[in-house]
């Protein structure tokens, strides 16, 4: 089994654990997280692109010019597609752009998103985060002690207002428990910070699945 260094949020190490084989053990599933992560921006689009078809152009309901005899080409409508200020042929309407794929697709999505960052010596596990008060100094401080500054990705074991509310102000942070973790999130962020009870649920619900 791989093993991982843990540190408190001092930046110290204070032990190591092992991580489970069947989880962490280095595979990065490319075709995999490319759907997925397909998937998570298609499912962000808003998609309230809207144009105006010839029957939405206001005007256009009187003939231009009598049918034949003028030289030019015949014309119905001033609204006709061809004319400017006319409709648009074929163009975008409100619509849904999201999917879905397969829980089990999303599953090893968020392994190969894992091991990924594990190769890459980006994910660091600490041993707990407790704060008196909702002090944003102590986690900016925490995370420069650990080297995290740049877009980190932190996952809690549960919701801790106290962290929520001092992890506010800080740019590029992102806050998530271990149960809403996905695979877009981890490899967008640069650091992937989990404590260990969160690192160990979170094993725990991928092994069963």
């Amino acid at each position: 089994m791989a093993e991982i260094e843990i540190y408190n949020i001092k930046g110290k190490s204070v032990g190591k654990i092992e991580l489970d084989k069947d989880i962490f053990n280095g595979e990065v599933n490319e075709p995999i997280l490319h759907q997925v992560i397909r998937m998570y921006e298609a499912n962000q689009r808003q998609g309230t692109a809207s144009t105006k078809t010839r029957s939405d152009v206001r005007g256009g309901g009187k003939k231009p010019w009598k049918q034949k005899g003028t030289g030019r080409a015949r014309a119905g409508t001033i609204r006709s597609p061809l004319w400017r200020g006319g409709g648009v042929v074929f163009g975008p309407h409100p619509r849904d752009y999201s999917y879905q794929v397969p829980k089990s697709v999303k599953r090893l999505a968020l392994i190969s998103s894992l091991n990924a960052k594990l190769n890459d010596k980006n994910m660091i596990v600490i041993d707990e985060i407790k704060l008196e008060k909702a002090k944003t100094k102590e986690i900016a401080a925490a995370l420069r002690n650990l080297k995290a500054e740049k877009k980190p990705l932190l996952v809690l074991e549960e919701r801790n207002e106290t962290v929520v509310r001092a992890s506010r102000n800080i740019a590029n942070l992102l806050l998530r428990d271990y149960k809403s973790l996905n695979a877009y999130e981890v490899l967008k962020q640069q650091k992937l910070v989990m404590t260990q009870k969160a690192l160990a649920a979170l094993t725990k619900i991928l092994v069963k699945q």
